[in-house]
């Protein structure tokens, strides 16, 4: 009788979650999943706090290889929340990120969202 094991399974979890706080209940809303993978968040948090960061200072800051943060760089300027500017300095290419206007709120957000959550927790 697979039906009966799995009503007893169900019942053994305990009761549903709650809801994750949204606009509606006084929350910030969907989670933008772009922001949220912790290098792309690395990338915004720390363009900031600096006006602009060189794609070296950002390896740096993050500790990551040059494909990976390439790769989520990529990501956030096809999205709009940053924009980048190629150079060069003698023969050297130099390329420095900007956090846009789009990518300020994106992180507001997401920092709003995530402070509904931490003090949805904390009333619990």
């Amino acid at each position: 009788m697979p039906g009966k094991q799995n009503t007893a399974r169900r019942e053994r979890r305990g009761p549903a979650p709650a809801p994750l706080p949204t606009a509606a209940s006084g929350g910030a809303g969907k989670l933008d999943r772009l922001v949220h993978e912790r290098l792309r968040l690395g990338i915004l948090g720390a363009l900031s706090v600096n006006e602009t960061l060189t794609f070296n200072d950002l390896k740096r800051l993050l500790e990551t290889t040059d494909g990976n943060l390439s790769v989520h760089a990529r990501r956030l300027e096809e999205a709009g929340y940053v924009s980048v500017a190629k150079s060069f300095e003698g023969r050297v290419p130099r390329t420095e990120y900007k956090l846009t206007a789009a990518g300020k709120r994106a992180l507001e957000r997401y920092l709003d969202h995530m402070e509904a959550l931490i003090q949805s927790m904390r009333e619990r």
